[in-house]
C-alpha cells in the first residue's frame, strides 16, 4: 500500500512538472533567449480582426513596450495622461514632426492581465511625474519592455529614470531612479531591460551622459556601473552565450561592446560600426549578428564569432580576427533581425534579405508587397518568418533559401510593439488594444 501510494505521488508530481514545463513563458523582449525564435510554432498561422482573436483588451494611455508572459499572466506597461494620448505611426504623416513635452504629469503603470480571457487583474502605479524631455509623436513614454524572473516583474521608464520591481500580486518590492536624459533628435527612449542571474541590466545611451548599469534584482542596489562614450542608441542589451561563457553585449553609436555580466569589465570592443543602433542583436547559438542604419542610409550587417577579443577596428574590406563576416549597406532598420535554421533574416525599408548565417552570402533580396513601415522586431519558428508592419499586416514567409510569402494576416490597429508568444497564443500590442491570437478551443 505504501509502495502504491508512493508510485501515485510520483506520477502526480511528474505530471505536475510536465504541465509546468509545457507552459512556455515569454519573460522579456524577444522571448526567453532574446532572439525572437519560438522553436516549434503553436500559435495559429492565420488570423485577422475577425478570425482566431481569442480576446482583445483596451490598454490605457500609450506604450510600445512588448507584453511579457509569466505562467497564466500577461504584463504590460503604459504611461497615461489625462487625455489618454496614443502614439501615431509613420503612415500617419508624422515622420518629420517634432515632439513636445507633456503639459501634465503622467501615470506610469504596470498592468497584469489574465492570459485566458484578457481580464485586467490589477494595475500598479509606479510613478506620477512630468517627463523633462519631449518625444516624437510616434514614440511613447513607456517603450521599454519589462522582464521577469517568475517572482517579480521588473519595469523601466527611461523618460523619468525609474526602475522598479513588482511582485505577482502587484505589490512594489523596490524602486530606484537612475536619472533621465535627452535623446538623439528628441525621438525619445526605447532600450528594454535584460536579466541574467541576480542582475538586471539597463542600457542608458543618451545625448548627455551614457552608461550601462547592473542592479541587484533583490533590492535594486547598484552592482556595477560603466560610463560609455556612446550617444543615443535604442538597442536592448543582449546576453550572448560565447563558448563556455556569457557576454553582455551592448550596441551603441559606432561601437559594440562585450562586458563581463558579473563585473562590468570589458571583454571585447568593436569600433567604427557606423551609426547608432535602433535594432537589437540576434544569435544562432555560435555567432552574434547585428547591424544599423541611419535615416538616410543603410549601415553594415556584421557577424561576430566566439574568437572576438580585445579592441578591434572594423574593416569592411578585410574583416579582422573575430569578425566572421560583414556586409556593406545591409543593416536592419528598426526591426531586429531573426535566425531560423541556417539563415539570417533582415528587414529594412520594406525589403527582406536572407543571408547564409555561416558565410554571410546573401541568398535573396525581395520587397514585401504593399508593406508599410516595420518597427516591430521579427519572430520565427523553424519553418516561418513573421514580419508585422505598422498598419497591422503580418507577412508570413517560408523559412529557407527561397522567398515565398505563405500568407498575410491583417489586424485593424497601429502596431510598433514586438510580439510575445506562449503555448498556443500570440500576443500583439496595438496602440489601442492588446490582442490574443489563439485557435478556438474544442
Amino acid at each position: 500500500m505504501i509502495r502504491a501510494t508512493s508510485s501515485i505521488l510520483t506520477l502526480v508530481f511528474t505530471f505536475s512538472l510536465a504541465l509546468q514545463e509545457s507552459r512556455a513563458d515569454w519573460p522579456q523582449f524577444r522571448g526567453p533567449t532574446g532572439n525572437g525564435h519560438i522553436g516549434k510554432m503553436s500559435h495559429p498561422l492565420e488570423w485577422s480582426s475577425e478570425k482566431n482573436v481569442a480576446w482583445s483588451q483596451s490598454i490605457p494611455g500609450g506604450g510600445w513596450s512588448s507584453p511579457i508572459v509569466v505562467g497564466d499572466r500577461v504584463f504590460v506597461t503604459a504611461a497615461v495622461d489625462p487625455d489618454n494620448t496614443k502614439p501615431m505611426g509613420f503612415a500617419g504623416g508624422v515622420r518629420n514632426m517634432r515632439g513636445q513635452k507633456p503639459e501634465t504629469s503622467l501615470d506610469f503603470k504596470l498592468l497584469c492581465l489574465n492570459l485566458a480571457d484578457g481580464k485586467i487583474l490589477w494595475e500598479t502605479s509606479l510613478a506620477q511625474e512630468k517627463p523633462k524631455y519631449p518625444i516624437h509623436p510616434s514614440n511613447t513614454y513607456a517603450t521599454e519592455s519589462p522582464t521577469s524572473d517568475g517572482k517579480h516583474v521588473f519595469c523601466y521608464f527611461a523618460a523619468i529614470g525609474e526602475v522598479a520591481a513588482v511582485d505577482m500580486d502587484g505589490k512594489v518590492a523596490w524602486k530606484t531612479n537612475i536619472g533621465s536624459f535627452p535623446s538623439g533628435n528628441g525621438f525619445g527612449t526605447g532600450s528594454s531591460l535584460a536579466l541574467y542571474g541576480d542582475q538586471l541590466f539597463v542600457q542608458c545611451d543618451n545625448d548627455k551622459s551614457s552608461f550601462v548599469v547592473a542592479l541587484n534584482k533583490q533590492d535594486g542596489k547598484e552592482a556595477w556601473k560603466k560610463e560609455r562614450s556612446s550617444t543615443t542608441s535604442w538597442s536592448t542589451p543582449f546576453l550572448w552565450k560565447r563558448g563556455e561563457g556569457t557576454d553582455l553585449v551592448i550596441c551603441g553609436s559606432g561601437t559594440v561592446t562585450g562586458y563581463d555580466p558579473a563585473t562590468g569589465d570589458q571583454r571585447w570592443r568593436l569600433t567604427d560600426v557606423s551609426t547608432a543602433f535602433t535594432a537589437s542583436p540576434t544569435s544562432d547559438g555560435e555567432r552574434i549578428f547585428f547591424g544599423n542604419s541611419g535615416p538616410m542610409s543603410q549601415g553594415p550587417l556584421i557577424a561576430l564569432g566566439p574568437s572576438i577579443d580585445g579592441t578591434t577596428k572594423l574593416d569592411m574590406n578585410d574583416p579582422p580576427e573575430g569578425v566572421a563576416w560583414a556586409q556593406l549597406r545591409a543593416g536592419p532598420g528598426m526591426a531586429s533581425p531573426v535566425v531560423s535554421g541556417d539563415y539570417l533574416y533582415v528587414c529594412s525599408r520594406g525589403i527582406l534579405c536572407c543571408y547564409n548565417g555561416k558565410t554571410g552570402e546573401r541568398v535573396y533580396k525581395s520587397r514585401l508587397p504593399r508593406c508599410k513601415s516595420i518597427t516591430a522586431s521579427c519572430w520565427a519558428d523553424d519553418e516561418h518568418i513573421f514580419l508585422l508592419d505598422e498598419a497591422g499586416k503580418t507577412f508570413v514567409i517560408k523559412a529557407g533559401p527561397e522567398f515565398e510569402i505563405v500568407g498575410t494576416n491583417q489586424m485593424d490597429d497601429l502596431f510598433w510593439s514586438t510580439a510575445a508568444v506562449t503555448d498556443g497564443a500570440l500576443l500583439l500590442r496595438g496602440a489601442e488594444k492588446l490582442y490574443c491570437i489563439r485557435a478556438p478551443q474544442p
